[in-house]
């Protein structure tokens, strides 16, 4: 069985990526990972503890409805999200990677995120890049 990994955020972007990253685990019949990640430090309290969780639940939520194999990751080890997608993506041999980008100016267009430029550039398989509706 393949790996589908999706990096998600609680955003528009990040729901538009788990929902492309279902569609593309069902058609391959692929575990679906979903990757989770916060930088931690100072600003990552109890308060931003309880509302990740509360967000990741959402996303089980989701994911139990949908039919398709599933591991939820949430990180916190103050490593940039690029770099836990990755080394997931890489650990668990996925077949493709998934992203949300946000919309983005014309001026904007020139410079992805650096997060994204960074899994779109290193990744080790394909990595599919969804916009929000």
């Amino acid at each position: 069985m393949g790996t589908v990994v999706v990096g998600y955020v609680p955003k528009p972007e990040g729901e538009a990526a788990l929902q492309k990253a279902i569609d593309e685990a069902k058609l391959r019949r692929a575990k679906l990972v979903v990757v989770n990640s916060h930088r931690g430090g100072t600003d990552f309290d109890a308060d931003a503890s309880t509302k990740a969780e509360r967000e990741m639940n959402g996303v089980r939520k989701t994911l139990e409805g949908s039919g398709v194999d599933y591991d939820v990751r949430q990180l916190v080890r103050g490593f940039e999200p690029a770099e836990d997608l990755l080394s997931i993506a890489e650990a668990s041999n996925a077949e493709l990677v998934v992203i949300g980008l946000r919309r983005r100016s014309p001026v904007g267009k020139l410079i992805l995120g650096s997060n994204a430029q960074r899994v779109l550039l290193d990744a080790h398989c394909p990595v599919l890049a969804v916009k929000a509706d």
